[in-house]
């Protein structure tokens, strides 16, 4: 009996959703027909929840799902009369499905093939491979029509099995099944260490959090201390303003006192001096000689005067002294505070907040970091000429008429850059001649005496560039460097992470020295020319 029919119409009646037929069927406003939970469930995961699967139509409101009975109905029909074949036609092997290698007559359909025993079984025939210990290691899969393709050869090549009588012939060929398990063993090795690899990066991850925590918790702290020590700072200058307006004002008041009180001395004076003016004319004025003689002695004789020498009437400064010894103090702060403030910004910006990037591979990469250095005239030794904007500096056998400075170098022919060194950092230096040493040294280190020297201190760096060698130099100690010479010299600096690293600059990079370590003060580029005639110039890059 031919059941083609019968499966067309389950297909015709099945859920579009779960693609089975319709349990609970319900029919919707557009007619076409669900599982009632299926399309409940599609709705509920919908943001609109109210649209059709088959049809795409939207709904202005979500429609109230009730069972379909008719067609509820009719699926029970269909079940009674045509299911049961249909089912029974569906078991059957058609022309694209995997056949059952040991059914006799009509094959019914492979639920599993085997990848050692190179076939494929219904579920009757399967059934050994789960009830016998025999087959219990061998590798069920989905059905494949290319088991027999499966084959590999020892050389790690999979073969089909027309080449088996050819070029691999004379070797051992294994089942797709032992490859398979080789692979599986690499794969578990693999998941290992991708497991590992994940725990690593948990306990990164974590440390990384920690140092978050450590940071915002140093960073607060430093933000309360800083406020205090300049609110302190601030009361400070505060309480001096305050001394200095007391102080003034009581001198004024002093000041002020004395001066009236001359004040009302001299206009006392001239009352006394205008009283007896009138008097003088009364008597001047009289014919009477007895009383003329009579008031004469009273009237010439005169108190003593205030001397007008007690008054000093020439153009007063008052305090204006007072405000120029304030505007120096002022002055004084402000250099202070500027050189005091660039040490504070450095030192914030080389707080080491995360890991520090790893320093660069090639010269491409060491010039993302380059950086314009210019050499500090008020360091330089007179022996030392300066050009090409202080790009450039030679050894020379006459004084150079340099203005007296106190960072200028007295011993040794060393100039240091104008700029301070931060962050990460690159610049080239050609060098000429018979030596040269490249430096970075710090602001603070000695301008006279052997100590002076670059590499000769523990706040210098220095690479020395003989004809024939290098030696490099640190707290007056020398590690000789056995590498081509090479009349350009790289350095890079990485403030915070503590790297300064020396390379040999030609067709590639040379690395000469590295050092790691910790700096804690402003750092800057130096050279020292040791022989007249030498030259080194920093390179525009």
């Amino acid at each position: 009996m031919d059941h083609s029919g019968d499966s067309q119409n389950l297909k015709t009646f099945a859920c579009s959703i779960c693609l089975d037929l319709p349990k609970d069927p319900v029919t919707i406003p557009c007619g076409h027909n669900y599982c009632m939970d299926c399309i409940k469930t599609r709705w509920d995961e919908e943001e609109e929840g109210k649209s059709c699967h088959s049809c795409q139509q939207t709904f202005t409101q979500r429609p109230v799902l009730e069972k379909n009975t008719m067609l509820a109905a009719l699926l029970e029909l269909l079940k009674k009369t045509g299911l049961q074949a249909a089912s029974a036609n569906h078991c059957y092997a058609g022309p694209e499905d995997v056949a059952c290698d040991f059914c006799t007559g009509r094959k019914l359909k492979a639920i599993k093939s085997c990848l050692v025993c190179l076939a494929s079984y219904c579920e009757k025939h399967l059934q050994p491979h789960y009830d016998s210990a025999t087959f219990k290691k061998h590798k069920l899969v989905e059905p494949s029509k290319n088991l027999q393709e499966n084959i590999f050869c020892t050389d790690q090549k999979c073969i089909c099995s027309l080449n088996l009588m050819d070029e691999h012939k004379s070797q051992e060929t294994v089942p797709s099944a032992a490859k398979m398990n080789r692979r599986q063993r690499e794969l578990e090795e693999i998941g290992g260490k991708i497991q590992r690899r994940i725990q690593d990066r948990e306990k990164d991850v974590k440390l990384l959090q920690q140092e978050v925590e450590a940071i915002n918790h140093s960073a607060d702290k430093t933000v309360e201390d800083s406020e205090k020590i300049f609110t302190e700072l601030i009361r400070l200058i505060q309480k001096r303003s305050s001394d200095v307006k007391q102080q003034i004002r009581s001198q004024q008041e002093t000041e002020v006192s004395r001066v009236k009180e001359l004040q009302e001395k001299l206009e006392q004076e001239i009352t006394e001096l205008k009283k007896k003016e009138a008097e003088l004319k009364q008597l001047l004025n009289t014919e009477d000689h007895n009383q003329f003689l009579h008031s004469y002695p009273s009237l010439s004789a005169l108190s003593e005067s205030t001397h007008s020498s007690s008054i000093n009437i020439r153009p007063l400064r008052h305090f204006e002294d007072v405000t120029a010894a304030v505007s120096e103090v002022r002055d004084k702060l402000q250099d202070i505070m500027r050189d005091t403030w660039t040490n504070i910004c450095l030192t914030v910006t080389e707080v080491e907040v995360l890991l520090s990037e790893p320093e660069p591979k090639s010269r491409a990469g060491f010039l993302k970091y380059s950086c314009e250095i210019t050499l500090d005239p008020d360091t330089a030794h007179t022996y030392l000429f300066l050009s090409e904007g202080n790009r450039k500096v030679t050894a020379l056998d006459q004084h150079q008429t340099y203005p007296s400075h106190p960072d200028r170098f007295s011993s040794w022919w060393q100039v240091l850059s104008k700029e301070s060194l931060a962050g990460r950092c690159y610049w080239e230096v050609e060098w000429k001649g018979r030596g040269v040493y490249i430096a970075v040294a710090s602001k603070k280190i000695s301008r006279a005496g052997y100590e002076c020297g670059f590499g000769r201190n523990d706040k210098s760096w220095a690479l020395n560039c003989h004809q024939n060698s290098y030696t490099f130099w640190f707290n007056n100690t020398a590690t000789p460097i056995s590498v081509p010479q090479s009349s350009r010299i790289g350095v890079y600096l990485d403030h915070s992470a503590g790297i300064l690293s020396f390379y040999s600059v030609s067709e590639t990079m040379t690395l000469l020295h590295r050092v790691q370590t910790t700096f804690t003060q402003p750092l800057h580029a130096g050279v020292w020319l040791y022989i007249c005639g030498n030259s080194a110039e920093l390179c525009r890059l």
